[in-house]
């Protein structure tokens, strides 16, 4: 077995706070192994004034990230699985989903008790065109405002009075020990998340039987095959943060079921399906819900964005 795990990651807060997390959960089962965490800034991390969907969305925080492993200057790279590309460079896999955390987003507000008492044209700070769609489609009244940087930073802006409200992963929230910041966690029916949030994924070189060996305890079963279902139906649409496009999966009695929305980004056109089968199927399901959508104007809507799906 390995004597040391090179770990990859970002350098924020919540990326230090993921990188150590599993750090810690590798050498509490496997006392002769150590870690070290190479800090990594990714082109993310360096563009902070501009909307992700107009620098090229997905693939932002991880691809350097990526390099390294390539390159054999890291042996893992801890992303938040939301920040992951459905493609991956040749020779990289997804080998571990760890047990998602809390998926919802969040809203954070110092003056306002809830998303439904924001007053009348309430400015919301968020970047994310999955989050402004959905709230423009619920509510057409509220303003919204550029907001990058992070989660420090983007509290730091509101409690400067830059919004009435901001909207967060809950997830990363609780992580950094800033529960008692979330406002309302947004119930899934008016802000369905992001594919993938709330979970800490591990990449490795395909192949690297130590290193899975290492990290196989920290796999879940059932966060597996929801985020294989959502990154199925991510893949169908060829999304990114170029368009609102959301997908979470539950798992029940063996049953997985997925709901999926894409609209435009002024959250006129919506559409929003489930589709449910057993476990085992888990990427046919993300297939087949992506065609729903397709079908019933998905493709019209991915047009607007200049996305092409045969």
């Amino acid at each position: 077995m390995k004597n040391t795990v090179r770990i990859a990651t970002r350098s924020s807060k919540l990326a230090l706070w993921q990188a150590n997390w599993i750090k810690d959960q590798i050498t509490a089962t496997h006392s002769g192994v150590d870690c070290e965490l190479i800090h990594i800034k990714t082109k993310g991390d360096k563009i902070l004034d501009t909307p992700l969907a107009k620098i090229g969305g997905k693939g932002l925080f991880v691809k350097e990230l990526e390099n390294a492993l390539i390159e054999n200057q890291a042996d893992i790279a801890v992303h938040s699985l939301k920040d992951v590309p459905t493609e991956l460079p040749e020779g990289l896999e997804i080998s571990i989903f760890t047990t998602r955390a809390t998926p919802n987003d969040a809203l954070v507000s110092n003056q306002h008790t809830s998303f439904n008492t924001l007053p009348q044209g309430a400015v919301i700070g968020t970047s994310s065109l999955r989050r402004i769609a959905q709230l423009k489609h619920l509510r057409p009244d509220l303003g919204f405002k550029t907001l990058r940087g992070n989660v420090p930073t983007r509290l730091a802006k509101l409690d400067a009075g830059d919004y009435d409200a901001i909207i967060l992963a809950a997830a990363g929230l609780v992580r950094l020990e800033l529960k008692e910041r979330i406002t309302e966690l947004l119930p899934v029916d008016i802000s369905l998340p992001a594919i993938g949030q709330g979970t800490v994924a591990i990449e490795s070189r395909c192949g690297d039987v130590e290193i899975l060996n290492i990290l196989a305890h920290l796999n879940d079963a059932e966060t597996t095959s929801d985020s294989l279902a959502e990154r199925a139906f991510l893949c169908r649409l060829n999304g990114g943060c170029q368009v609102p496009l959301a997908g979470f999966a539950e798992t029940q009695n063996n049953q997985l079921t997925l709901t999926g929305l894409l609209a435009s980004p002024d959250g006129k056109q919506f559409l929003k399906m489930s589709r449910s089968g057993p476990v085992e199927t888990c990427q046919e399901i993300g297939v087949e819900l992506a065609e729903e959508l397709l079908a019933a104007g998905g493709r019209e809507i991915l047009s607007l964005v200049g996305i092409e799906v045969s």
